[in-house]
């Protein structure tokens, strides 16, 4: 799809992390495979029965904050998911055009900031690994403002926290919603 963009109206793009700058392949794995075998393994039930539950679990909390939130899964699930982030940590990898993105925008003098549903610590992990943070001039989370961006509430905030003007901002993610 082509989207004709006035970019001399844009003064700042907003981006998202996951499935936009990063490719999702670290979260499809995490989330669908390591977490439900993880949390089946310990429980003793089938992959299909962990996999059962989790689609439950997952489905309760999405479009809230607590489907990003680690501290959510790990208190829900009784497993350490900030230290099975950290050790998943190197399977988080650049889309192969983000660089060359962020760096046109760069060049062409537009403010480059990150907004991601990511809980911190999962942010942590992934700039650790992929240097995302260089290519970028202000890293936000959600979880700082406390809502999720499917949330009108989170909008107002991040304008207010930053003095951002909706007209002239652009706003990139892979979501539907």
């Amino acid at each position: 799809m082509h989207i004709n963009i006035a970019w001399q109206d844009v003064d700042t793009v907003l981006l998202d992390m996951d499935g936009t700058l990063l490719d999702l392949a670290f979260d499809n794995y995490f989330w669908q495979k390591l977490v439900p075998e993880t949390w089946g393994a310990k429980n003793g039930v089938t992959p299909q029965e962990a996999m059962e539950y989790m689609r439950q679990q997952y489905h309760d909390v999405q479009h809230t904050l607590n489907w990003y939130c680690l501290d959510y899964w790990s208190e829900q699930l009784g497993l350490d998911i900030c230290a099975m982030t950290t050790e998943m940590g190197p399977r988080a990898v650049l889309r192969e055009d983000t660089i060359p993105f962020l760096e046109a925008l760069k060049a062409s003098g537009k403010q480059r900031i990150l907004l991601t549903n990511a809980h911190p610590h999962n942010l942590a992990v992934k700039l650790e690994h992929t240097g995302l943070d260089a290519h970028l001039d202000l890293l936000l989370s959600t979880h700082t403002f406390g809502y999720p961006k499917e949330d009108q509430r989170l909008w107002h905030a991040v304008a207010e926290a930053t003095g951002l003007k909706a007209e002239r901002t652009l706003f990139i993610d892979d979501s539907e919603a």
